[in-house]
């Protein structure tokens, strides 16, 4: 587990209890963290196993099946490499990658199996596909919003989850995000573009994570929400597609393809 002393890593240790066939074997934070030597299982509200919490993630990967990463974009390089040279699966779930590291995690998946999620949640995914349905559908003349909310702590905006449904949106207008991303509004902005899809970040409290997509017609509207209350759905969805990636062959995965989802 890479990022093991994060919100992720420590939800994911602790749902790996009840997981058939699923143990911690190593658990990585960066070097000078706080948790360094301290027993992950113990920050996870667990019983003490006698693991201690490093920073040589190479080490790590010594013996081990599949590396969960769930850090900040500044380690993907060291992870990516890590996982090339031990050519062990790797499940990443770390959001905010530069374009450069995406394809970095495309250029591994070439060799290893990987799985690339912005969200780990069964919820989410069905959200993904609930959207490209309904844009679809509803066809140009609705607009499209997207809000997310999370914490106070999240260190990156928009979310992964919101960047990755305003992906899934775009695709279905026949539109580049790129061109048709608006990620705040203020003064004499004029009035909104018909392919304009507009991103929306809120931080607060302790909120997990919370996400909807407008659809706005001429005298009525849909909204498509999922609202996460308990982190641990992230961690077993994490846990299971780690199970899942070790038995697939060279790939860039997502959740879909480890429910078995039919796009």
């Amino acid at each position: 587990m890479h990022g093991a002393a994060g919100r992720m890593g420590r939800a994911i240790i602790g749902v790996l209890d009840d997981a058939p066939q699923a143990e911690l074997h190593a658990a990585v934070e960066y070097a000078g963290a706080p948790c360094q030597g301290s027993d992950p299982h113990v920050l996870a509200g667990k019983a003490a196993r006698g693991l201690a919490i490093g920073a040589d993630l190479p080490a790590a990967l010594q013996g081990a099946s599949v590396v969960i990463d769930f850090s900040l974009p500044t380690a993907t390089e060291s992870v990516i490499a890590a996982c090339r040279a031990a050519r062990t699966p790797l499940v990443m779930g770390t959001t905010g990658l530069s374009p450069a590291q995406r394809a970095a995690l495309g250029a591994l998946a070439q060799e290893l199996p990987v799985v690339f999620a912005p969200n780990y949640s069964q919820g989410v995914t069905a959200l993904f596909h609930l959207a490209k349905r309904a844009t679809e559908l509803l066809g140009p003349e609705f607009q499209a919003e997207i809000t997310e909310f999370h914490h106070r702590h999240k260190v990156d905006s928009p979310s992964g989850t919101a960047m990755r449904l305003a992906e899934v949106v775009a695709e279905a207008k026949g539109v580049a995000l790129g061109e048709a991303g608006v990620y705040g509004r203020e003064g004499q902005v004029g009035a909104r573009t018909p392919d304009e899809i507009g991103v929306f970040a809120l931080r607060g409290g302790d909120v997990v994570g919370e996400h909807t997509l407008y659809l706005f017609g001429e005298g009525e509207r849909i909204e498509i929400t999922h609202r996460a209350t308990d982190r641990t759905i992230f961690a077993r969805c994490a846990v299971r597609a780690a199970g899942w990636v070790v038995q697939q062959p060279p790939g860039l995965y997502d959740m879909f393809d480890v429910m078995g989802v039919t796009r």
